[in-house]
């Protein structure tokens, strides 16, 4: 049954992927909001249900390594695997706020993890985000919020919304895309865990990889669906805005609930976040204009490659 629910997982993703895609594209006409937005705060919410169902359910049953590598092994997929496929289906042009504010901020925010974590400011003794320091993470996602409905309210569609389905219709499909979203992860992640337990992988391999990926599947189809229907402000958008809910709200609300530890190896895995976005900021930096091209997405998928042959040896 494992691994039968693995396998409807994809379409339940697939489908679910495609309908959140549809019912937030419509609301954003509807109300002349851009698409960018939608996917900064629906989109994004919605494909980050599954990193923080794992990361809660993991670190409450004491395995908050597990939960942890999902968070971060899914920013570095989301920049590398996500952003390199769709980028590859059609070349992702980065509008000017993302460049300069949102991309920022997602590496304030990973900067902000790794040093609350061992400045052990609130604690003593081995490093860990305690409570105070999930008050402080979710304070900055706060002050992200803040950022976002004021972009929505000030940055309306200047062209008049065309005929759209129906108001009802288009929260119909972004309910059931997200519920896709959320059976479909985790039919996904449990049968690839079962399959990497078979054999022998550890606990952190598991979680910075197989759940990593699978929690971040919903992001990575519901960016290919946005590329390959030329909504590419979505597709980055939803990315680079799940990348941020990962770490400032995820984080922030699990160790609100209970302490998650921190190893040396986390460090490390915060600085391939540091550095997969450092590759995003030099992949719009480069060009005649700021986007990703099929080449610098086939780039980013031979640097994952990279660290996960680093990550097995390690």
């Amino acid at each position: 049954m494992v691994y039968l629910l693995f396998a409807l997982g994809f379409v339940f993703l697939i489908k679910g992927a495609d309908l959140l895609v549809a019912g937030a594209s419509a609301i954003g006409r509807r109300f002349r909001i851009s698409e960018m937005v939608i996917g900064l705060t629906i989109v994004s919410f919605g494909t980050s249900l599954p990193e923080l169902l794992v990361t809660i359910m993991s670190s409450l049953d004491g395995r908050a390594e597990l939960g942890l590598g999902n968070v971060l092994g899914s920013n570095i997929a989301n920049v590398l695997i996500i952003l390199g496929i769709a980028a590859i289906i059609r070349p992702l042009p980065i509008p000017r706020d993302t460049y300069f504010i949102e991309i920022p901020f997602s590496v304030l925010a990973a900067l902000l993890l790794g040093f609350l974590a061992n400045a052990n400011i609130f604690h003593t003794g081995p490093s860990a985000i305690g409570r105070y320091e999930g008050g402080i993470i979710l304070y900055f996602f706060f002050l992200f919020m803040i950022y976002i409905f004021s972009i929505a309210r000030n940055k309306k569609e200047t062209t008049e919304p065309a005929i759209t389905q129906p108001l009802l219709k288009s929260v119909i499909f972004i309910g059931l895309g997200i519920t896709g979203l959320y059976f479909g992860g985790g039919w996904v992640v449990n049968g690839a865990t079962e399959i990497a337990r078979l054999f022998g992988v550890s606990e952190s391999v598991i979680g910075l990889t197989i759940v990593a990926i699978g929690t971040s599947l919903p992001e990575l189809v519901t960016s290919a669906v946005a590329a390959y229907k030329n909504n590419t402000d979505m597709a980055v958008g939803n990315a680079i805005g799940s990348n941020i809910f990962n770490i400032l709200w995820i984080i922030g609300f699990t160790s609100v609930l209970t302490p998650i530890p921190f190893s040396d190896h986390s460090n490390q895995d915060i600085l391939m976040v540091l550095i997969s976005t450092s590759a995003l900021i030099m992949a719009v930096l480069i060009g005649k204009r700021p986007a990703i091209s099929r080449w610098e997405g086939l780039i980013f998928l031979v640097i994952y490659s990279v660290y996960l042959y680093t990550l097995i040896q390690r």
